[in-house]
């Protein structure tokens, strides 16, 4: 038998393997999974340097008044929530959905979301990383006719079990393309709400430089153009982990600059909406993440663009 001459088998093995892990995992209660991270993140933080590394120079921006010490131990813990969240993921996708319902101890300000509908208006969800996505997209799609962006995971073999996970409260998932956008508009002028990540960081032509935290970061346009075509309401959401018990939904008013029909003013006030998120508590964001990755000096083609950037 002809033996396949690309690593096809190799990636549905790792898709079966981390498909079965999350499985277990959904079994487990919260507190045992916060136990496990609780000793999963220290050992990130040790010997994983480009997570360290990120997160630390994402810190020293952040927070530049604290000592190195204060920030190497934000650093430990954010480490830590983010352990959380990969672990928590089979509880999110996979466990029963009365369980996933009752781990969701308040929601706060879901009359922010009820209030837009009553009035006819679609309601657009920052979804900043920070806490459980996961989870909140989990209470969004179980209480809301609710659409969100979704691109496929690099190993293809995981996309149906992701996809299933995300839609199987009944949302709606759309390509990160002109379709998608288009699906969203349809889902505002529905007066229904839909997610957007307000941290990731776009593609060149799809973004401006925003201050977040102080430094320029490339944040994307898609939200004015969306408000601009629908008047939808625009709030920010997380699912704050409580750990080991359970989690707490929170909708916060998005800063006003949001609804501006300058792009450079519209980014401007969802990063401040984030940041107000991240302000619930800082170690639940995940700083890894390298926000900063674009520059400015790199847009102007500035030859020595790599001097100025932070990673």
């Amino acid at each position: 038998m002809t033996q396949p001459t690309d690593n096809t088998s190799g990636r549905f093995s790792k898709a079966s393997a981390i498909s079965w892990l999350w499985r277990q995992l959904s079994r487990w209660p919260l507190g045992l999974l916060w136990r496990f991270a609780s000793r999963l993140g220290p050992l990130v933080y040790h010997f994983s340097q480009r997570e360290r590394r990120v997160t630390e120079a994402n810190l020293n921006v952040v927070n530049p008044n604290s000592t190195v010490d204060e920030r190497k131990e934000l650093a430990k813990h954010s480490l830590k929530h983010s352990a959380a969240t990969m672990l928590e993921l089979g509880h999110a996708w996979m466990a029963e959905p009365n369980k996933v319902e009752a781990s969701i101890l308040a929601v706060h300000g879901r009359d922010k979301l009820d209030n837009a509908r009553s009035e006819g208006r679609g309601v657009i969800v920052l979804a900043p990383h920070f806490g459980n996505w996961e989870v909140l997209n989990f209470w969004l799609s179980s209480h809301f006719p609710f659409t969100a962006m979704y691109e496929p995971p690099r190993i293809t073999a995981l996309d149906p079990v992701i996809r299933h996970g995300r839609e199987r409260m009944g949302a709606s998932l759309v390509p990160t393309n002109p379709r998608g956008v288009a699906a969203l508009l349809k889902a505002l002028k529905r007066s229904e709400a839909i997610g957007i990540l307000p941290d990731q960081e776009p593609d060149w032509g799809s973004g401006v430089f925003a201050p977040f935290f102080g430094r320029d970061a490339y944040t994307a346009t898609l939200l004015p153009k969306l408000v601009a075509r629908t008047q939808a309401r625009v709030v920010t959401g997380v699912a704050l982990r409580i750990p080991g018990k359970g989690f707490e939904i929170h909708f916060l008013d998005a800063d006003e600059r949001v609804y501006s029909d300058d792009d450079v003013q519209s980014a401007t006030g969802v990063n401040a909406s984030v940041e107000s998120a991240i302000a619930l508590e800082p170690a639940q964001y995940q700083w890894e993440y390298k926000r900063y990755r674009k520059v400015v000096q790199e847009q102007q083609k500035l030859a020595n663009f790599r001097d100025f950037r932070l990673y």
